[in-house]
């Protein structure tokens, strides 16, 4: 009569080694991947940031607002259409010109920002690939002279932000805060926006989960409530 024979502790123990060693490597190769996307984030943010004030610093007036772009800066084939020169990026003008976008134009074609954006004064559509760029998530970014960020609750005075845009996980932007600002959505240099364009439909908007932040005050950003769609301004 054959008996059976079950597994040894030996046996037991090399599977649980084995799998140890599995889900150590899922969790650390996680970790590569989100560490991965909040550098690509902060190096975007970063990017524009310093292509905002070298335009600044050669021509003395800001991107988008800028009256003497027509004259001043090479288009190509196009011509630059001009800001009013008020010194603010807004969307739009009192002439109607939608700035915030017509930044991008300026920025690229001033040789401050890689890749090639082009929009006329007035453009039909606000945000298309080819006058505006997008996060790593396929959603336009913004820069723009508004208050649409932190808490909505508590007014704060505009500001020129630039809106990293929205469908972004909870914990990337958290990370990201914690990085370069406070780590609070609600205060300092890098604050929650609910604002961000439509992702399917540009020319309309779309707001981020009210679940990205929790508590009063300061507020925190809610990790734990893993939503997918959010979005963050940085103030400058």
């Amino acid at each position: 009569m054959n008996k059976s024979k079950g597994f040894t502790l030996i046996e037991i123990a090399i599977v649980l080694v084995i799998i140890g060693l599995l889900l150590g490597g899922l969790l650390k190769g996680q970790e590569l991947i989100t560490g991965a996307r909040v550098r690509n984030l902060i190096s975007q943010q970063d990017g524009i940031k310093t292509a905002f004030f070298g335009f600044q610093d050669r021509f003395r007036a800001l991107p988008g607002d800028y009256a003497a772009a027509d004259t001043n800066i090479n288009c190509g084939a196009a011509v630059c259409p001009n800001g009013d020169g008020n010194g603010r990026i807004e969307g739009p003008n009192g002439a109607g010109t939608q700035e915030g976008i017509l930044a991008w134009t300026h920025l690229s074609a001033a040789g401050f920002l890689n890749g090639s954006y082009t929009t006329v004064a007035k453009p039909a559509t606000l945000f298309t690939l080819t006058s505006s760029p997008v996060n790593p998530y396929g959603v336009y970014l913004e820069l723009l002279w508004d208050n649409n960020y932190g808490n909505a609750a508590v007014p704060t005075p505009p500001k020129h932000n630039l809106k990293t845009g929205n469908q972004i996980p909870v914990d990337i932007l958290a990370e990201i805060d914690r990085k370069v600002d406070d780590g609070f959505p609600y205060s300092g240099a890098f604050q929650l926006t609910t604002w961000g364009p439509q992702k399917d439909n540009p020319a309309d908007t779309k707001q981020t989960d009210a679940t990205c932040v929790t508590g009063a005050g300061a507020g925190t950003w809610n990790v734990t409530g893993g939503s997918t769609n959010c979005g963050a301004a940085s103030l400058f």
